[in-house]
C-alpha cells in the first residue's frame, strides 16, 4: 500500500548554466529536487551552496521561497510510495546531508551525458543523478538508464508521477491541502463539505 507521499520539483532559473544545459537536452526545467512535505519545506537536491556563485555546487537543502529559485518557472509533481520505500529514500538522504561537505557538484559527468561518455567520479552528483541514487531501491518508480545518464526530463516522463502545480515557484500553494491537491475533484468536493459539516458541529 503507498501510503506516503514524496516530491519531485523541477525548476528553471535562467542562469547562464540553466541555459546551456537547455540547450543540450532540448527539454525545459533542467533542474530537479526532491521534497518531504506538501510545503515544500524540506527540500534536496545538488546545486549552488552560494547563490551568487555557480561554481559552489553540492549537496543543498533548497529554500523555494529564497531569492535564488522564487523567480524560477517550474512544475511539482507527486509521487505515492510504501512506507518501506519511504524509509529507504530517506536512509539515503540522510547519509547525503551527515557528509554534506564531502560531496561535489558533477560538472563533468553533466557535460558527458550528451557525448554518452560514462564517467564515475567519487561523491560528484549533478541534481537528477543525485535524485536518481536515492530512488534507486524504490520499486514503485523506475528508471531504464543508469542514475549518471539520468537527465530531469527523464524522471519528469515517469507515468507514475502526478503533476499538481505549475508556474512560478514563489508563487506554490503553502497552505493547500494535499487531500484537495491529490485527489479528484468528486472527492474533493465531498471532502470539503464533510469538513464543513465537522466545523458546524464543533461550532
Amino acid at each position: 500500500m503507498r501510503e506516503r507521499t514524496i516530491y519531485f520539483i523541477f525548476t528553471d532559473t535562467g542562469t547562464y548554466l540553466s541555459r546551456m544545459i537547455n540547450l543540450y537536452t532540448n527539454k525545459p526545467l533542467n533542474h530537479v529536487s526532491i521534497g518531504f512535505d506538501h510545503e515544500l519545506k524540506e527540500v534536496y537536491s545538488f546545486g549552488r551552496i552560494n547563490p551568487k556563485n555557480p561554481f559552489s555546487g553540492g549537496f543543498v537543502r533548497e529554500d523555494i521561497r529564497g531569492d535564488f529559485l522564487r523567480n524560477s518557472k517550474s512544475a511539482v509533481y507527486a509521487l505515492n510510495i510504501t512506507e518501506q520505500e519511504y524509509v529507504s529514500i530517506r536512509h539515503h538522504i540522510n547519509k547525503f546531508e551527515s557528509r554534506a561537505s564531502d560531496f561535489k557538484y558533477n560538472f563533468i559527468g553533466l557535460i558527458a551525458i550528451p557525448l554518452k561518455v560514462e564517467v564515475q567520479r567519487k561523491n560528484a552528483y549533478f541534481c537528477s543523478q543525485f535524485v536518481a541514487t536515492v530512488m534507486e531501491d524504490t520499486e514503485s518508480f523506475k528508471l531504464s538508464k543508469k542514475s549518471n545518464f539520468v537527465t530531469p526530463a527523464d524522471i519528469r516522463e515517469n507515468s507514475e508521477l502526478q503533476l499538481i502545480y505549475q508556474g512560478r515557484l514563489g508563487d506554490y500553494p503553502k497552505h493547500q491541502l494535499r487531500e484537495e491537491t491529490l485527489e479528484s475533484p468528486k472527492q474533493s468536493f465531498i471532502y470539503s463539505i464533510s469538513r464543513k459539516l465537522k466545523e458546524f458541529v464543533v461550532r
